[in-house]
C-alpha cells in the first residue's frame, strides 16, 4: 500500500433502516403489547390508593427520603429488601423460561426498546410516509422547505415522547400531582429536572435513532440467550426446503422445481433490525414476526399455503423435511427445561407470598447497650441499658406496652415516662431506650448471663412481637 493512500476504514457506516407497514396476527398482538405497557407505564403514577390519614396516597411509589416502597397495599421497609430481591428473581427466571420456550420473545414484544422504537417507528410512519416514501426523503441530498418540516415535525413529536417518558419515571419517586406542579412552576429539586433531561435524550436517541444498534451492539442478551435455548424452542425461522429455490435463483432459472418463495423481499422490509430471516438464525433477530406476517400475507395471495416463516423448533426440521408432522406446540413448551425454570419461578413467588402474609405491623429490634454492660445503682441493684426500635407498620399513631420476661423479679423501665407503654407514631420506626433492673439480692444480679424476652404489645388489637436477649450481671 503506498504511504499516499489512507488507510481502509474498519467499520462501515450504519445504514438506516426503514421497516414497512404490514398487519397481521402478530402485528396486532405488538399494537397490543405496545398500548398496555405504556398505558401501565404512563398511568400507573397516577393511580391513589387510600392508606390513612400519615401516609401517602400514590398507589406505586418508591419514598427514597422515607426509605418505602408502596405497591397498592403493600408497604416495603428496607430490612424487607428481600422482597424486591425476590422480585427480581422472579423476572429473572421469567426471562429465562420465555426465551427457553419462544427465543427472544421478550426482545420482540415487551422490551422497552422495542416498544419505544415501535411508537417512534409510528410516528415517522404519519409524519413523512410508508416505507418508499421514507426512503425518498432519507435519499434526497437536497435540504428542501418539505424535507426540513418533516423532519423538525418528527423531532418534536419524539422529543414530546421523550419528555413524557422520562416525567413519567421521576413521578414514581415522589407525589405525582405535587411534583407536576413543581416541575412546571420550576420550583421542584434540580435532580429531578435533571433526571427528565437525561431520560428525554435517551429515549429520543435510543427510539429515534440507534434503534436497532441498541438490540445488536448494546444489549448483552443476545449473546447469553443460546444458554437458554436448545433444539425444542421455537424460534422465527425459515422452511427453505419448501421455499427453495426461489423463484430469480439460478436453480430455478436452470430448470429446478421453484420452490414457494417468490423472493418478494417483503420479510426483509418489514424486518425492524433489517436481517434477512432466510439465511438462517442470526444474533440480530429479536424474534418480533413480523416476517411471518408478511410471507404470510404473500403465500395467501399467489395461492400457496402459510407457514412458509413461521415459529419453528430445530428438532422438527427432520420430521418436516420427511413429509411428517412437527410436533405439537405444547410437546415443545412443557419439557424438562422450562418445567424447572416454572418449578424455580413457582417456588420463589410462593415463598413471597409466604413471606408476605406471616409479616406483622408490629416489630421491634433489640440492641443491648455494650460500655458499660451494666450499672451497679447506689441500693446494690444491676441495670442493663438497651435501645429497642420499634416499628408500627399500621396507618394510624399505637401505643405500644414493653414487658420483659425470663426472672420474675426483673423490671422495666422506658426513658422519659413512667409508664410501661410508649405512643408509636403510623408508619414509624420509633427509637425508645430501656433499662432492665435486677434487685441486689436476686439471682440475675450475680449471674454472668440471663436470658431474657422483650415483648411488645399493639394495646388496640392486641398484636404481640418478641425479640431474646442476655442480661449481664456482676459474673461477668
Amino acid at each position: 500500500m503506498s504511504k499516499t493512500e489512507p488507510a481502509p476504514s474498519l467499520y462501515a457506516p450504519r445504514e438506516p433502516i426503514f421497516p414497512k407497514r404490514v398487519s397481521g396476527w402478530f402485528r396486532n398482538l405488538k399494537w397490543i403489547i405496545l398500548a398496555v405497557t405504556l398505558g401501565i407505564y404512563y398511568v400507573t403514577p397516577w393511580i391513589r390508593w387510600d392508606r390513612g390519614p400519615s401516609l401517602p396516597d400514590q398507589a406505586v411509589l418508591l419514598d427514597l427520603a422515607n426509605r418505602r416502597f408502596y405497591f397498592f397495599w403493600i408497604e416495603i421497609w428496607p430490612h424487607e429488601f428481600y422482597f424486591v430481591a425476590g422480585l427480581l428473581i422472579m423476572a429473572g427466571l421469567g426471562l429465562f423460561l420465555f426465551t427457553s420456550a419462544l427465543g427472544r420473545v421478550w426482545c420482540g414484544y415487551a422490551c422497552p426498546q422495542t416498544v419505544w422504537t415501535d411508537l417512534f417507528i409510528l410516528v415517522e410512519r404519519w409524519i413523512e410516509g410508508d416505507r418508499n416514501a421514507r426512503l425518498r426523503l432519507h435519499r434526497q441530498s437536497k435540504m428542501d422547505f418539505r424535507k426540513f418540516r418533516l423532519r423538525v415535525t418528527k423531532w418534536v413529536v419524539w422529543l414530546l415522547i421523550g419528555l413524557a417518558t422520562g416525567g413519567a419515571w421521576v413521578f414514581y419517586f415522589a407525589d405525582a400531582p405535587t411534583l407536576l406542579r413543581d416541575l412546571v412552576t420550576l420550583n421542584a429539586h434540580p435532580v429531578a429536572y435533571t433526571t427528565v433531561a437525561i431520560l428525554t435524550a435517551t429515549t429520543f436517541f435510543f427510539g429515534g435513532f440507534a434503534r436497532e444498534q441498541i438490540c445488536i451492539y448494546a444489549c448483552p442478551w443476545p449473546r447469553i440467550q443460546a444458554a437458554m435455548m436448545d433444539e425444542d424452542t421455537l424460534v422465527v425461522g425459515y422452511r427453505d426446503w419448501r421455499g427453495e429455490p426461489r423463484k430469480h435463483s439460478e436453480a430455478a432459472r436452470a430448470g429446478a422445481p421453484q420452490g414457494d418463495c417468490i423472493d418478494c423481499m417483503a420479510c426483509v422490509n418489514v424486518c425492524p433490525v433489517g436481517i434477512d430471516i432466510r439465511d438462517g438464525q442470526q444474533l440480530e433477530c429479536i424474534t418480533c414476526a413480523l416476517c411471518i406476517d408478511a410471507c404470510d400475507d404473500i403465500m395467501a395471495k399467489i395461492g400457496k399455503p402459510r407457514g412458509l416463516i413461521d415459529y419453528m423448533a430445530l428438532s422438527d426440521e427432520t420430521l418436516e423435511r420427511g413429509g411428517a408432522a412437527p410436533k405439537s406446540v405444547w410437546k415443545h413448551i412443557l419439557r424438562p427445561r422450562t418445567i424447572m425454570y416454572t418449578s424455580l419461578w413457582s417456588l420463589v413467588g410462593l415463598g413471597l407470598l409466604f413471606a408476605l402474609f406471616i409479616r406483622q405491623d408490629i416489630e421491634m429490634t433489640v440492641a443491648p447497650i455494650r460500655n458499660p454492660t451494666f450499672v451497679t445503682m447506689s441500693d446494690g441493684s444491676i441495670r442493663n441499658t438497651y435501645d429497642v426500635r420499634l416499628r408500627n407498620k399500621n396507618g394510624d399513631d399505637r401505643q405500644f406496652r414493653l414487658s420483659v420476661v425470663g426472672e420474675p423479679t426483673l423490671r422495666i423501665q422506658l426513658e422519659g415516662t413512667p409508664y410501661d407503654s410508649v405512643p408509636v407514631p403510623a408508619d414509624t420506626a420509633f427509637l425508645q431506650r430501656v433499662y432492665v433492673v435486677s434487685p441486689a439480692e436476686s439471682g440475675p444480679s450475680g449471674a454472668a448471663h440471663t436470658d431474657i424476652r422483650f415483648w411488645v404489645e399493639d394495646l388496640s388489637n392486641g398484636d404481640r412481637a418478641y425479640r431474646d436477649s442476655t442480661f449481664n450481671g456482676k459474673g461477668n
